[in-house]
């Protein structure tokens, strides 16, 4: 007897659907947190792995505004904005050991559906106004993002 499978699609659909909704829910809580105590992560895959120079510690690199791909825009808006810190994760595991350390209250989010699923349900006894912002191109190398909504989400704000 054959089990029937889910259609990527529709798997792919749910998590799109479950993102939008938690990004609207707790957009308002995100906005009114001050931007110093909010923190970025941003996938590793965004990066030009070809010619960046971001600072490589542990699970994480430390963008060097090199130029090379849309972080550098990104960590420039980041500090412009006085966040607490970007944090270009090689892992989601890493995530919970820098909010541990860090203690921010509201989180900015870049991945692919699938991980921004993942990191809702990770944070959801956080207590952190989390917002994501998709991949508009994913695949795990040489992946893309929408720097119009990044720095809208970014800007966020009561």
């Amino acid at each position: 007897m054959k089990l029937c499978k889910l259609p990527k699609k529709s798997k792919d659909h749910s998590y799109i659907t479950f993102t939008a909704k938690q990004n609207q829910l707790q957009e308002k809580k995100f906005a009114c947190v001050p931007s110093n105590k909010r923190i970025v992560f941003a996938p590793h895959c965004m990066r030009n792995t070809f010619t960046c120079t971001a600072v490589e510690k542990d699970s994480y690199y430390i963008c060097a505004e090199c130029g090379s791909c849309k972080i550098a825009q990104i960590s420039k808006l980041v500090k412009k904005l006085n966040y607490m810190a970007m944090y270009i994760v090689k892992g989601g595991r890493i995530i919970s050991k820098i909010i541990q350390e860090q203690k921010p209250q509201a989180i900015v989010g870049i991945a692919c559906f699938f991980e921004g699923y993942q990191a809702f349900k990770m944070l959801k006894e956080e207590n952190l106004a989390v917002q994501f912002t998709p991949l508009t191109k994913d695949g795990c190398f040489a992946t893309d993002t929408d720097l119009e909504e990044v720095k809208r989400v970014l800007s966020l704000g009561c």
